[in-house]
Order: C-alpha cells, then sequence, then structure tokens
C-alpha cells in the first residue's frame, strides 16, 4: 500500500524539467507587469507635474499690483465701500499665488482684512493699510522670480566657485 501512495504521488508531482521553465516564465511576466505598472507611474507622474505647471495663475504684473496699491490707499483714505470691496477681491486670489513671497503675501493679507469699511476711520486703520500699499510694491517684485540654477550669480555665494580662494594651499 505504501509502495501504491508513492506512485501515486509521483505521478501528479512535476517533472524536474517543466518545473524551472514554468517558475521562469510566471517570473518573467510578473517581471513585465511590474515594469508596465512603473512606466505607467512615471508617466502620471510627469502629466501630474505637466497639469499643475499649466494649472500655476499667471504672474502679477506692475499694473495689477499699481491698480491694487491705489485701492488700498483709496480704501484707507476715504472709507468707502466701492474701493474697499475692489482691494479685498484684487488681493484675495494672489494669497493663494505659489511664486509669491511670503513677505508680499504679509501685506496682502493685511489688506485682505483690512480693507473693509468702519464707522470710525482711525489714524491706525489708515496707516496699516497705506504700510501694506507700500509693501505691496517693495516686497511683490514686478517681474516673475526665476527657478533657482545652483551657484553662480543668480542664487550662490559671492566670491565665486566653491572653494577658489584654497589653490594656494600645498597639495593643491
Amino acid at each position: 500500500m505504501e509502495a501504491h501512495a508513492r506512485a501515486a504521488g509521483a505521478m501528479h508531482r512535476p517533472s524536474s524539467s517543466t518545473a524551472p521553465r514554468g517558475r521562469r516564465h510566471k517570473l518573467s511576466a510578473q517581471l513585465r507587469r511590474l515594469a508596465l505598472l512603473g512606466g505607467l507611474a512615471s508617466l502620471s507622474a510627469l502629466a501630474a507635474a505637466t497639469a499643475v505647471q499649466a494649472a500655476e495663475p499667471p504672474y502679477p504684473g506692475r499694473e495689477q499690483l499699481r491698480e491694487l496699491q491705489l485701492l488700498t490707499f483709496n480704501c484707507a483714505r476715504d472709507n468707502q465701500r466701492d474701493d474697499c470691496d475692489r482691494a479685498r477681491l484684487q488681493a484675495d486670489p494672489l494669497l493663494d499665488h505659489p511664486r509669491l513671497s511670503g513677505l508680499c503675501k504679509d501685506a496682502i493679507w493685511t489688506i485682505r482684512e483690512d480693507a473693509v469699511v468702519v464707522p470710525r476711520n482711525s489714524f491706525e486703520r489708515r496707516d496699516r493699510l497705506d504700510r501694506a500699499g507700500e509693501d505691496l510694491l517693495r516686497f511683490c517684485p514686478p517681474n516673475p522670480p526665476s527657478p533657482a540654477r545652483g551657484s553662480g550669480a543668480a542664487g550662490g555665494p559671492p566670491g565665486g566657485p566653491p572653494g577658489a580662494g584654497f589653490r594656494g594651499l600645498p597639495g593643491r
């Protein structure tokens, strides 16, 4: 009986010549799927980065910043609903702009929060809005900043490339 069970087990066992080939076939199919998924993942990441760049709002020009500044000054001085509402409406979308600096956004935030009609137009309110209007052109450059290019004139340390001052040392 024992010999019969061994013989039956031998019939269902794959031969040694077919087992590695079957495993190799399954492995190569899995590798192809993984490669396809990796390619699709990198393609979707590239598409997402392109979509983000395309969705970036245009950089505010000098005219737009100057108009916001004048509306802010008028709101501070006259305390009229039309100027204050227009200043807030122009300032609000600029807060979400990805390339405006933090100092620029601080001025825009002050305009958005303080450009409201108040019963008593205090000196402190007028001064705060006037200062935010002045900071607008000071901290929001009229030309978009270029991306950092590493060292050099665009953003590197002054005085040439790193290590330029050590050429005269012995051993160099």
